[in-house]
């Protein structure tokens, strides 16, 4: 137990600062993304840090499998170099008894991951994507961002509004730059913008003090009226879209459904804590390094072999949502990567003599003494 609480210990703190780095990463991206949407008005400025919170669990759910992969080869192969892994051999711990350790941390990731994909994920893409159809609902007014010129309505519409006055919530002194049907450019200004609930009769933005500018700059045929108040009616504001989004929609509903992109999505979400199990199953004989190799010599084509497996079964998603293959190609792939964890850990020593064929790394300290040698 001395040794498997170690071996734990040194799987799941590597595990946890790789999948930490990884997500600060992806994040920090998302969040550019989210920043840049705010800015342009599509989101409100309120909502960037909760959207972002929604999505860390779609990232985690593939981020931990990874994570874990790269802390098995990080913390057993330090072992390795240290030469703490040969002190447990000459004890008479095996490769396939460290596999059997390496299970303890796989099985606490895949469950993990297991209730990330099944639960947690998909109801996190639901209210991310439910804040979003709620901002496009939104009316033209809410959208605005005081002092910018915007562009709406898929460029038929430039506005500008130059304040908010905070106590009353109206934009002032508003301006309205649209096309009609003909191409006919029409100008509005307004002192005050705001919108407000009709009973019976819905949304509606109101402009008051201003005037309406229809026609052609640079011809006389033109028409000009000046207004009181002057009413655009808005759409209603629960008329958001609904989500239907594949990735939102709950496992249970997946499993009554037949359709091709339901069913792949069903296979792949059920497919993600097996996949733990067998990178880690792949990871425990290739963090078996030759201290004269350097500690990253394995790590390339590690990488390699992983990316390998999740591009293969990405394609197969794919293909299971256009009907093409069956879903049960899906469990294919991770059979034939389950026989190759079984191959590396039962043909040991063949697989030992091929990674010893890769040359070595020269370690940093190696090339300075070489540099002082000659420089000498």
């Amino acid at each position: 137990m001395i040794i498997f609480r170690y071996l734990s210990r040194e799987v799941l703190l590597s595990t946890t600062a790789v999948t930490a780095v990884l997500l600060l990463i992806i994040t920090s991206a998302r969040l550019i993304k989210y920043l840049t949407e705010a800015a342009t008005g599509k989101l409100d400025a309120d909502f960037v840090l909760l959207v972002l919170a929604y999505r860390i669990p779609g990232f985690l759910e593939l981020l931990l499998p990874l994570g874990l992969f790269l802390g098995i080869l990080l913390g057993f192969g330090r072992l390795y170099l240290e030469s703490e892994m040969v002190v447990l051999r000459a004890c008479g711990v095996s490769q396939r008894r460290l596999v059997v350790y390496a299970m303890g941390p796989a099985l606490l990731i895949s469950v993990l991951v297991g209730l990330i994909a099944l639960w947690i994920a998909p109801w996190g893409v639901g209210e991310a994507k439910q804040i979003f159809a709620q901002q496009d609902s939104r009316s033209e007014l809410e959208l605005l961002t005081p002092g910018r010129f915007q562009s709406q309505s898929n460029g038929r519409q430039v506005t500008y509004a130059k304040e908010l006055n905070a106590q009353t919530g109206a934009l002032e002194d508003v301006f309205i730059v649209q096309r009609d049907n003909r191409g006919r450019p029409l100008l509005l200004y307004a002192e005050r913008a705001a919108q407000r609930n009709l009973e019976g009769q819905g949304r509606f933005l109101v402009l008051e003090e201003g005037y309406r500018f229809e026609g052609a700059p640079g011809e006389a045929n033109y028409i000009a009226t000046e207004y009181g108040q002057y009413g655009v009616r808005l759409p209603d504001a629960g008329s958001a879209a609904q989500i239907n989004e594949i990735e939102a929609q709950p496992t249970l509903a997946l499993l009554r459904s037949e359709g091709s992109r339901e069913q792949a999505q069903l296979h792949w979400r059920l497919s993600l804590p097996v996949l733990a199990f067998i990178v880690t199953l792949i990871a425990v004989p290739l963090a078996k390094t030759n201290p004269r190799q350097g500690r990253y010599a394995k790590l390339i084509p590690a990488i390699i072999i992983y990316l390998l497996y999740v591009t293969l079964l990405t394609a197969t998603r794919s293909a299971i949502e256009e009907g093409s293959i069956e879903p049960v190609i899906l469990w294919l792939v991770h059979g034939l990567f389950l026989f190759l964890a079984g191959n590396l850990i039962f043909a040991e020593r063949f697989w030992e003599a091929v990674f010893n064929r890769i040359p070595s790394l020269p370690s940093w300290k190696g090339s300075q003494k070489v540099n002082g040698e000659s420089g000498s």
